[in-house]
């Protein structure tokens, strides 16, 4: 097992990071109109993924950390929401948006494991349940 020397070490920033690359190449398929709607949207909610993971990792404490974890997930589900509305909408097709729903559930497991594994180790508060955590 290596050793965490920065946020970028860690498994939950690079698939994440990962995850914001598709986001943005699936959300230029999208029509021109979605420009200045759901383009922008999803693409800010995705990057706010590596984002959150960064920052709490800079945090000084577990606690704020597990915080800003919650809030990466938080996103994970918003930029899960907005692919199906892409679908929805008949902007992309389900199998072209399979590769980022591989990544958001990969994502969501390794968020949900790392959550688990700072709130059992000093026994910060579980917070909210979701199904994964």
């Amino acid at each position: 097992m290596s050793t965490v020397r920065s946020y970028r070490d860690l498994i939950a920033w690079q698939r994440s990071m990962d995850l914001v690359d598709e986001v943005y190449r699936l959300s230029s398929l999208f029509p021109p109109e979605e420009r200045f709607g759901l383009v922008p949207q999803v693409r800010r909610a995705a990057v706010s993924i590596p984002s959150n993971v960064a920052e709490g990792y800079g945090r000084g404490s577990k606690a704020d950390y597990v915080r800003f974890l919650r809030s990466a997930r938080g996103s994970l589900y918003e930029v899960e929401t907005q692919m199906l509305i892409a679908v929805r909408q008949g902007y992309v097709t389900q199998q072209v948006v399979l590769v980022v729903q591989q990544l958001l559930e990969e994502c969501g497991r390794i968020l949900a494991g790392l959550i688990r594994s700072l709130t059992k180790e000093d026994g910060i508060r579980a917070g909210h349940a979701s199904p994964d955590a």
